[in-house]
């Protein structure tokens, strides 16, 4: 009897709170997951927002100027196509004038053939005369009507020639606004070059000591294992020393630079080829890149540096130092990277 009691007790057991653990444990893996994709958008949103301000803003004086540039084409089509049509009425006039003073001529020579019999053709001269003072008076209408349209023409080429000028003016302000940006940006770029040198030079100074953290370029690169045990993205003690130091010259740089220069330190996670188990919170190398440049970020924060000076970024194994699956290989690949750039 106490046997069968036992299987029955062992027949109803209840399975129903171990399945609400596995899905409640399920659910706080997705809110984190969902947390870290949230928290890398926002950064990467206040990035390129930094840049899309500036492009805005430049974009904005580049199409003030090319209006400004087709208003002054347009005008001078127009005085162009004025001056067109007043040299054409100039010729007109001018043909008319030719083909009146060649009738006058004409009908001169003929008064003057018509000399010796000047008593018969009397009434026919007086007729030839009339004709004459007619055609002498729409000469001069017609020499006067020349006279304005000369003027005109010359007041056209005057308002051609300014408008000219002032093109001419429109472009040199244009190429000149360029050369100033050009410069301003390469002002920028020097000024931030020489900020990243002395902070390059400083982090030399204070991790001299370590062969494992090493300057890559315009990055400086630290192992993975300097700052993180073997597949997690939890900062261990001694890393923990590292990065006190490392947040302690980037709080004595911030202090440095103009406020005028949006500058950024970016953290890059990279990890080497080998792909993770697939049973623990990380999924693949790409989430642990990023938790791991994630953890680095915070760990700055915490230690004072201002959140908008920092950006986090996972790379995963897909940019590797060098090519490989030697462990040698391996180690260089799985790092974290730091590299101070402008927003």
């Amino acid at each position: 009897m106490a046997g069968y009691r036992r299987r029955r007790r062992a027949q109803d057991t209840d399975y129903w709170p171990g399945f609400v653990d596995a899905m409640a444990t399920l659910l706080l893996v997705i809110i984190f997951l969902l947390s870290i994709f949230m928290l890398a958008q926002f950064f990467l949103s206040q990035q390129l927002s930094g840049r899309d301000t500036v492009l805005n803003r430049l974009n904005a004086q580049i199409s003030e100027l090319t209006e400004l540039l087709a208003l002054e084409r347009a005008s001078n089509s127009e005085l162009e196509d004025t001056i067109a049509g007043l040299q054409s009425s100039l010729s007109s006039a001018t043909d008319e004038r030719d083909r009146l003073l060649g009738l006058l001529d004409t009908q001169s020579g003929a008064v003057d053939a018509a000399g010796g019999r000047a008593a018969q053709l009397e009434n026919l001269l007086d007729d030839e005369k009339q004709v004459s003072r007619r055609a002498l008076a729409q000469v001069e209408l017609l020499n006067q009507q020349i006279s304005a349209l000369r003027r005109q023409l010359a007041a056209a080429n005057a308002a051609l020639e300014a408008s000219e000028a002032k093109e001419s003016e429109s472009q040199a302000k244009i190429a000149s606004l360029g050369k100033r940006l050009n410069a301003a940006l390469v002002q920028r770029v020097q000024e931030l070059s020489r900020y990243r040198s002395d902070f390059f030079g400083r982090l030399r100074e204070i991790l001299s000591q370590r062969s494992d953290i090493r300057v890559v370029g315009d990055r400086f690169v630290f192992q993975s294992e300097v700052l993180f045990d073997s597949g997690s993205e939890e900062i261990n003690p001694a890393g923990q020393g590292e990065l006190d130091k490392l947040a302690e010259a980037i709080l004595e740089l911030s202090r440095q630079i103009p406020e005028e220069i949006n500058w950024v330190l970016r953290v890059d996670g990279h990890t080497d080829a080998r792909p993770l188990s697939g049973t623990g919170r990380l999924r693949n190398n790409w989430e642990l890149s990023a938790a791991r440049a994630i953890s680095v970020v915070r760990y700055l924060i915490d230690k004072g540096v201002d959140p908008k000076r920092l950006v986090a970024a996972g790379f995963g194994e897909f940019q590797p130092l060098e090519d490989g699956d030697t462990p040698e290989t391996n180690a260089k690949n799985r790092r974290i990277e730091l590299k101070l750039t402008e927003r």
